[in-house]
């Protein structure tokens, strides 16, 4: 429909596969197993349940009879009371003892964490392939002299492989905090009204080890190795926050791969793809705008300043529940795995195209080159016999020119010839060409990049094999 407002989250920047996951069928179904856990464990720890409801709601697991539910809410509503009338209505024999016991974030706040963890497990699987990727090109690239910048002023030289392994390793980091975030999820469980779980210390006669149980046997049966050991109605807030400030982590480190090839596009050195049939400007016929990467960082900054959200609304809690979470967490939480997936499928698909022009940034590199091989040429003169502190002084005299030839006069930079010129260094043009190898320059560049993908960068890989594959289709 073209009249009603549309997410372009959905519409333009996520994966059906994460759409799904903050689907309402997601949701409900997860309910309807949440359900079946909950009259399985209490079956299993005394209570009259027979194995005939537990068949009854078991068969309408996944058929959800969407229409009774939504009309049943305009009465009552409620939309978990509405679906446990639904539910009902398919199993009649089992009605009775449908959400036995629980309250509404029973089925509300373990599906939310269980959402949440499959879709961590999306982004890692998202991670894993645009490392993998950008592995691929840091080794390619490896060897590779570029200018490296400082304050974006000319600085030492790196090589162009050494720059991506900078923004790999951000990458790293943030599979380190998603994998930490899935490695320890832990279900609610079933706590009733307060977090106290006096409505099952009734139905189990006071036995409180029956009620430990309960939470344990719920979080075995839907794949989960724990409860939280307290909560008041909902698990704590702060999991909202944690698992947003990872996402956020990875918005920022994604920022920073997509400026920096924003300004690379700008230098000539490197471009992101750019389809044949592509228009860069609507006036400008000829421009090649950075546009998947600027897509980034946009969509990124969404993510970092919805990361606020949660941080509210983990604050603002009152004492064991207030509803000021709820409509917020609708939003802030999908909203925020929504752009993070649709980030890291601009990022795969970025880096998959990346087009690098060696000798654009081989020719950035030697006009600035000469600058920075002063020092070297200075401690040549001095092996010969010069005095440090006079040459010092003739190479800062030549240099301010040879710098007032460039800026002023728009000329090349004319430093060797100068100092070849001067019989204070006793030194000819072709012997200061030979200093000037870049690959002189760049330390142990190479060197590190081969070191952090053998063993930082490969384990990751292997660790990860059955995640490798993906393929992405960016949306307009």
């Amino acid at each position: 429909m073209k009249d009603i407002y549309e997410t372009p989250l959905g519409s333009r920047y996520a994966s059906k596969e994460m759409q799904y996951l903050f689907s309402p069928d997601m949701k409900f179904r997860t309910w309807r197993k949440l359900w079946i856990a909950l009259a399985e464990t209490e079956q299993e720890l005394g209570l009259d349940i027979t194995d005939e409801q537990i068949a009854e709601l078991k068969e309408h697991a996944e058929d959800i009879n969407y229409e009774v539910a939504q009309a049943r809410e305009k009465i009552v509503r409620h939309d978990v009371m509405s679906h446990v009338y639904a539910y009902g209505q398919q199993c009649p024999k089992a009605a009775g003892i449908i959400h036995l016991g629980a309250t509404s974030c029973y089925v509300g706040d373990n599906t939310d964490v269980i959402v949440m963890n499959e879709a961590m497990k999306l982004i890692r699987k998202k991670l894993v392939n645009v490392i993998a990727e950008l592995a691929k090109f840091a080794d390619q690239y490896k060897d590779l002299p570029t200018l490296a910048f400082t304050h974006f002023q000319p600085a030492q030289p790196t090589t162009v492989g050494k720059r991506a392994a900078l923004w790999l390793q951000d990458l790293v980091m943030d599979l380190e905090d998603v994998q930490h975030q899935i490695d320890g999820a832990k279900l609610l469980g079933c706590k009733g009204t307060t977090g106290t779980q006096a409505s099952f210390l009734e139905l189990f006669d006071g036995d409180h080890a029956r009620c430990r149980e309960l939470d344990r046997r719920i979080a075995e049966k839907m794949g989960y190795s724990g409860c939280f050991a307290v909560s008041g109605q909902t698990y704590s807030r702060k999991l909202d926050s944690r698992i947003l400030n990872v996402l956020s982590g990875i918005a920022q480190s994604a920022t920073k791969f997509s400026n920096d090839i924003r300004l690379l596009q700008h230098l000539k050195e490197i471009e992101e793809p750019f389809e044949k049939g592509q228009i860069g400007s609507s006036a400008m016929a000829y421009k090649r705008n950075p546009m998947r990467s600027e897509r980034i960082a946009s969509l990124a900054r969404y993510v970092m300043v919805d990361a606020l959200n949660p941080a509210i609304t983990a604050a603002t809690q009152w004492f064991e529940r207030t509803l000021d979470d709820s409509a917020n967490k609708r939003i802030s939480i999908p909203e925020a795995f929504l752009a993070v997936d649709g980030i890291l499928s601009l990022y795969l698909n970025v880096v998959d195209g990346l087009v690098v022009y060696p000798k654009v940034i081989h020719q950035r590199l030697m006009k600035e080159l000469p600058f920075m091989a002063t020092e070297n040429i200075m401690m040549d003169a001095v092996k010969r016999g010069g005095n440090r502190q006079e040459l010092h002084e003739r190479i800062r005299v030549h240099s301010m020119e040879a710098g007032r030839q460039v800026k002023v006069e728009g000329k090349e930079n004319d430093l060797l010839e100068r100092i070849a010129a001067d019989e204070t260094f006793g030194v000819s043009l072709d012997e200061l060409k030979d200093i000037l190898d870049p690959t002189k320059y760049v330390g142990r560049s190479p060197e590190q990049v081969t070191e952090f993908l053998t063993e930082c960068v490969n384990p990751i890989l292997e660790q990860y094999k059955d995640d490798l594959g993906v393929t992405v289709e960016i949306n307009v």
